[in-house]
C-alpha cells in the first residue's frame, strides 16, 4: 500500500441568524413556494454585522480538530498545514488562512487560501492531500468557508434565496491507501471561457486599474442561471464518472454522492446522468442553502451526524463553481464522529 491522506476529523459551523423563505418574501417579490420549487431551499443562515469568514472558519476548524482528537487521541489534532477554501476572504490582502491558523493556536504552520468558489473545498482537499502524499505535511486542516451574504445584491431575490453562510472542515493525516478514509483519487478541471457566468465584476485589478468607479451593481455577485445549471450538471456528472472509472467503481456500487449543494434540481439531474437512485444522493441544502466552499463539508457533517453516512460507505464528493471549475474526490468513509456544536 502507498502513502495516502486519510480523513480523520470532521466539523461544521453556521452563523446564529437563520433566514426563512417567509422572511425573504416579506422583503422581496418572492414566496416560499417560488423558492422551494426552483431551488429546494427553505432556510439559510447569515452572519451578523461584524462577523467574518474567518470567524466561521475558526469555529469549524475547532470542531474538526476536536473530532480528530475523539477519533485518534490528542496528537491527532497536531496539524502542520492549513488550507482554507474561500471566495469571501476577510480582506483582499493578506490571505485569511494564516489568521485562522493563528487563532486556532497552530503556531507558524504553513497556511494559505484557495479560491475556486463552489469547487474550492475539493481543490483544497486535493492540494492538502498532495502535500501529505509528497511528505511535505503529516496532518492538515482543510476548511471551506464563505459568507456570500456580504456580497449579494440586497434587492436580488434570486441570489438572496439561494446563498447562505457557513463553514465546514476536515482533518487529514498521513496513512496508507488501503485504510478507510484514505482519499483514493481526484478529478479536477476548469474552463476560464466561462468566467463571466459566475462572477463579481468589480473590486479586482481589472476594474481598479481603470481608475473609474465601478458600474452600479458590479460590486455584487452575479450569476447566469440557465447556463450555470447546464454546466454544473454536465461537469459534475462527467467528473464523477471519470473518477469512478479511475478508482474502479461503478455508480451502482456507490453508497453516497455528496455533491455541491447548489440546487436540488441540479442534484437530481446529476443523479440521473450517473444512473443513481435518490437515496444515493446526500441533500442538506433545504436547511442551509448554497454555502459555496462550505457546501460539501457541511453536507458531510450533517450526513455523518444523522447516520446517513456510515463507516464502509463508498463515497464520491463532487463540486462545480466559478472559474469555471469542477472537481471530484473518492474515499471509503471512516469511523469518525463529526462535531457540529
Amino acid at each position: 500500500m502507498s502513502r495516502a491522506a486519510v480523513l480523520c476529523g470532521l466539523g461544521g459551523a453556521l452563523p446564529a441568524t437563520a433566514v426563512t423563505n417567509e422572511e425573504l418574501a416579506a422583503q422581496l417579490d418572492t414566496s416560499d413556494q417560488w423558492i422551494r420549487t426552483r431551488t429546494g431551499i427553505g432556510l439559510r443562515y447569515v452572519v451578523a454585522p461584524g462577523e467574518a469568514t474567518s470567524d466561521l472558519a475558526v469555529a469549524a476548524g475547532e470542531r474538526a480538530l476536536e473530532s480528530a482528537r475523539r477519533t485518534g487521541g490528542d496528537k491527532a489534532a497536531d496539524v502542520d498545514l492549513v488550507v482554507l477554501a474561500t471566495s469571501t476572504p476577510d480582506r483582499p490582502c493578506p490571505g485569511t488562512a494564516p489568521g485562522v491558523a493563528h487563532r486556532l493556536g497552530l503556531g507558524t504552520v504553513p497556511a494559505f487560501d484557495v479560491a475556486a468558489v463552489c469547487t474550492g473545498f475539493v481543490y483544497a482537499l486535493a492540494t492538502a492531500a498532495s502535500m501529505i502524499t509528497a511528505g511535505v505535511a503529516q496532518r492538515a486542516l482543510v476548511i471551506g468557508a464563505d459568507t456570500f451574504s456580504t456580497i449579494l445584491d440586497p434587492t436580488d431575490r434570486t441570489t438572496r434565496a439561494i446563498f447562505g453562510d457557513g463553514a465546514g472542515a476536515v482533518v487529514l493525516r498521513a496513512g496508507e491507501s488501503g485504510e478507510p478514509g484514505a482519499l483514493l483519487g481526484f478529478d479536477l478541471g476548469s474552463d476560464g471561457g466561462g468566467a463571466d457566468l459566475i462572477t463579481v465584476r468589480a473590486g479586482g485589478s481589472r476594474q481598479r486599474s481603470t481608475g473609474e468607479p465601478p458600474v452600479e451593481g458590479d460590486q455584487f455577485f452575479a450569476m447566469e442561471g440557465r447556463p450555470v445549471f447546464t454546466e454544473a450538471v454536465i461537469n459534475m456528472s462527467e467528473s464523477s464518472q471519470r473518477l469512478l472509472d479511475r478508482v474502479g467503481w461503478t455508480p451502482a456500487a456507490l453508497d453516497k454522492v455528496v455533491a455541491h449543494q447548489a440546487n436540488v434540481r441540479i442534484l437530481h439531474a446529476v443523479g440521473e446522468q450517473l444512473g443513481l437512485e435518490e437515496k444515493q444522493i446526500v441533500v442538506n441544502l433545504d436547511r442551509v442553502g448554497n454555502t459555496v466552499a462550505a457546501s460539501i463539508p457541511l453536507a458531510l457533517t450533517d450526513a455523518a451526524a444523522e447516520g446517513d453516512l456510515l463507516p464502509g460507505h463508498r463515497v464520491v464528493l463532487t463540486g462545480f463553481g466559478g472559474g469555471l471549475t469542477w472537481g471530484s474526490a473518492a474515499l471509503v468513509w471512516p469511523d469518525i464522529a463529526p462535531v457540529t456544536a
